[in-house]
């Protein structure tokens, strides 16, 4: 194998994270038009992240969120009301998460576990 080129870390294949598609790829997976998808980037509905050359880079977690956002405008939702959707799916998202966590802490104490 090669060396690791400088300032670079390795990126695992199964990082939903790993912005790793170009928006060509990202079209082409989805059947969209490239320009479709920078205008949803230039409107701020879904963000990717941007390689050194500053060209457009996205997670496998944004492709899903942009088949959720090609469906909902499919069934006539605004950019900004697909915007809303997304900030409320986000919001129950990290609500869900911390009543999980909430209710562990609630589990070791009753178990005797939390000594705090």
């Amino acid at each position: 194998m090669g060396e690791r080129q400088r300032g670079r870390e390795p990126v695992e294949l199964d990082d939903v994270d790993a912005a790793l598609y170009t928006v060509g790829q990202v079209a082409q997976l989805l059947g969209v038009p490239v320009a479709q998808l920078r205008r949803l980037d230039e409107q701020d509905v879904v963000r990717p992240g941007r390689s050194e050359g500053n060209q457009r880079r996205y997670t496998r977690r944004q492709i899903h969120r942009l088949r959720e956002v090609l469906e909902l405008t499919a069934d006539g939702v605004t950019l900004p009301g697909v915007r809303r959707v997304l900030a409320l799916q986000d919001q129950v998202a990290d609500l869900e998460g911390r009543l999980a966590e909430a209710e562990a802490r609630l589990a070791r104490h009753e178990a005797g576990e939390d000594a705090s």
